[in-house]
Formats: C-alpha cells, structure tokens, sequence
C-alpha cells in the first residue's frame, strides 16, 4: 500500500451515527440471512459456515485490495463476517455442543488474543491507522471474530438467561447507551470504546433478528426468513444510496 504520509483517507468509512445504524442492520441481516441458509434451507450450521467462509475470504480480498473506500465492498465484507458468525457460533454451541457459556469463552480469549497481538504488532488498534495490509487483515479478523463473539452472546442471553429475544435486545441497547454516555461525558479511550460498542452491536442484531424470524412459541414474531433478509438489505442497500459515507481520516504521520 501506498506510504502513510501520502494516505490522507482510509478504506473504511467514518465511524458516525449513520455508521452505527447500518451496523446493527447489517449484523440482524447476518442473523436472518445465516439461519435463512442453516435452517430454512436445511443445509446445516457445518454446511453454513463454509458458504460463508468462502463468500468472507472472497470480499475483505477484495476490500483488502482495493485502492480507496467502497462503500458496498466495505459493507459487503462486514455482512460477510456477521453471516458467517452467526452459522459459526450455532455450530460451536449446537452442533458441538459446546454451550453458549463455552462458545462465548472461546471467542472473548479470541478476540483478546487478536486485540493484543495486533496492538503489540503495529502499536495501534485504531481505526484511524489502517495504514497497512497487515493493519486491514488484523482489523478483519478482529471483525470476524467480534461479530462471531456477538452472535454467542445474544443466544445466551435470549435462550441461556432465559430473557428472551425482546429482553435481550434491551439489555444490549441498554449497554450501547452506556457506551454512547461514556463517550460524551468521559475521556474513555476512544478505541476502546469503539470495539466494545462494535461487539455489543451485534448481539442485538442477532437478537433482534431472532425475534423477527422465530416461531411465536419460542418468543418471536414469526416472521419469514427470506422477507425479512430482503427487508433489511433493502434498507441496507437505500442507506447507502441515498446517505452517503465518508472515509475515516486517517492519522497524521
């Protein structure tokens, strides 16, 4: 990639409300669109993950070389990563029986774990220094494994906690409340801030997706698979039409 010097702006777009918005649309079409494969289509959670894996790999090496910022490429890669969470952590949890509680323990030291090597690699984990090809593949695969993480939690919390999927949602809004408070009334680090707000996300896309497309009996509202995938990528799709990202600037050398 070009020197940092030369680089006024990013590949990724500027973290805004608009930014936070999509997120959450995009991690609740990851959730209905993931179980749309894994269980309307009966292909299974093993099955899943592959289709997804694949179409991740396929995306961030697109994004990861690409010359400047895409808006459907980037948005492309993170509906990639939540899809493929969301059939990755039901087969940790389901299909190996793993459990919520475990699967979610072995995703949080995985997230830690690429957190800390990418910081103690390259001294920075902030968006604002996504000057490298090996800063963007330590960013994806924190993506990845914060988006998988996500999925965990919200299972646990809706079926393990017994809160459902309406209480769950609320226990996570209520948290990215928190986080948004923190921001603007502390000097919490920025970055920190950042990907806890980017995990909590999408536990409430996962459950917000649950409760828009499981049966009545297990506390959702029923909805088809396949119309509200479509419903929310077409909401997707007009955000980035009609409201325009900007790239995050990148940091002065």
């Amino acid at each position: 990639m070009n020197d940092p010097a030369t680089r006024a702006w990013s590949k990724v777009p500027e973290v805004t409300l608009l930014f936070w918005i999509i997120k959450i649309a995009a991690t609740t079409l990851g959730e209905t669109g993931g179980d749309a494969v894994t269980m309307s289509m009966n292909l299974g959670y093993l099955v899943g993950s592959a289709i997804f894996a694949t179409l991740f790999v396929i995306a961030v090496s697109a994004q990861i070389a690409a010359k400047r910022f895409h808006p459907f490429l980037f948005w492309a890669v993170i509906i990639a990563t939540t899809t493929f969470g969301t059939t990755l952590a039901d087969f940790l949890d389901r299909s190996l029986g793993i459990g919520y509680a475990g699967g979610a323990s072995i995703l949080f030291v995985l997230l830690v774990a690429s957190l800390a090597t990418w910081r103690w690699s390259l001294g920075s984990i902030s968006v604002n220094d996504l000057t490298s090809r090996k800063a963007e593949v330590f960013y994806w695969l924190t993506i990845m494994f914060s988006q998988t993480l996500g999925t965990a939690l919200g299972d646990w919390t809706a079926d393990g906690a017994g809160l459902g999927y309406g209480g769950g949602a609320i226990v996570f809004g209520g948290a990215i409340v928190l986080v948004a408070l923190a921001y603007r009334f502390t000097n919490v680090s920025r970055t920190l801030l950042f990907w806890i707000t980017f995990v909590l996300t999408r536990p409430l896309g996962a459950t917000l997706g649950d409760l828009l497309d499981k049966p009545h009996e297990h506390g959702g509202l029923a909805l088809s698979r396949y119309t509200a995938s479509a419903v929310i990528a077409t909401f997707i799709v007009a955000c980035l039409l009609f409201l325009p990202q900007r790239a995050e600037r990148l940091r002065s050398s």
